[in-house]
């Protein structure tokens, strides 16, 4: 791959250490991709633009949403994260990516404190994140003064949004998911957070900003459990739905077959059976995705196990 007459083309062998002296003698990051993996990016040093890459094999971004491929995937915890963007750790919760299609990360910042972020933007149709352990202090564009997530929290982040990680507790805990799998992130340069403004009604991308606070939200009865719905359903109009799960009166939790793309789960506390292609403990930090049409069972709950369940349809009707 060569450069073009207005991009100088770096290739490196250790990307983050190499991004990071770009930076250090001045130059301005503007664009990074993947997340979880960082092997390429965008700079402007002295009026001229870079593209610093680790892959210069690798294939371009996709211009459209990859076709959704369905698989049953059950990953264990335990596996030691990457470093990604802003130095957290991410690790792989779906290695195949359902076809590209989706990606979902276990994301950790092991020692807390400030966040090494800056102002920036996902070119993605969904981004779902969801505090799993600790707290995050974060700050979006159009919502007001940065709040405080807590384990149970979540919020829809849509597409073009700007916002900044600002600080964390040690050990937090975060599961991303978003689509298409491989997206850039935009560093938003002109723009300071927070903002100054609070418009609910604003979209991005036709859809709105929404935040679950998981403490001050009822449980209702759900397939033989019960759940904390979040509005995410309504919020996208049945784009994607989300909700945490935990057992109820009954021996299992049946969940009838859904009708559309992701059905994925990542146990948040405790442990249960899975019941799917045969029969399948879980613990903390497990997580699976169950093919459309099929139906599954949650069995052998204990009472402290609590379960992210997210659902999709029509994804690429959001680009």
């Amino acid at each position: 791959m060569a450069g073009t007459p207005d991009t100088e083309l770096l290739v490196c062998a250790d990307f983050n250490a190499a991004l990071g002296r770009l930076r250090d003698s001045g130059a301005r990051l503007d664009m990074i991709w993947p997340a979880d993996d960082p092997h390429t990016a965008i700079l402007t040093r002295e009026g001229r633009r870079v593209r610093l890459t680790s892959r210069p094999e690798a294939p371009p971004l996709p211009a459209a949403l990859p076709a959704f491929r369905p698989e049953f995937v059950l990953t264990r915890a335990g596996a030691a994260g990457g470093e990604g963007r802003a130095g957290m750790r991410y690790r792989d919760l779906i290695p195949g990516r359902l076809g590209g299609h989706v990606i979902a990360s276990h994301i950790t910042i092991p020692e807390g404190g400030p966040v090494a972020d800056w102002v920036h933007y996902h070119r993605i149709a969904f981004q779902l994140i969801v505090v799993a352990k600790g707290w995050v202090r974060l700050v979006y564009e159009g919502q007001g003064a940065p709040f405080v997530m807590r384990a149970g929290d979540m919020v829809l982040q849509p597409p073009g949004i700007r916002h900044l990680v600002l600080e964390a507790s040690p050990g937090l805990e975060v599961i991303e998911l978003g689509s298409p799998a491989v997206h850039e992130t935009f560093a938003d340069h002109d723009l300071a957070l927070p903002d100054g403004t609070a418009d609910p009604a604003r979209t991005w991308g036709g859809q709105p900003f929404l935040r679950h606070v998981a403490a001050i939200t009822r449980w209702t009865a759900w397939h033989g459990g019960a759940a904390q719905e979040t509005g995410l359903e309504a919020a996208t109009n049945g784009l994607a739905a989300a909700r945490l799960v935990r057992p109820g009166a009954a021996a299992a939790i049946a969940v009838p077959p859904h009708r559309g793309e992701l059905v994925f789960g990542f146990v948040l506390d405790g442990a249960a059976r899975l019941d799917h292609q045969g029969e399948h403990e879980l613990g903390p930090a497990d997580a699976f995705t169950i093919p459309p049409g099929r139906p599954w069972r949650l069995a052998r709950a204990a009472a402290d196990f609590r379960l992210l369940h997210v659902t999709t349809r029509g994804l690429a009707a959001a680009q």
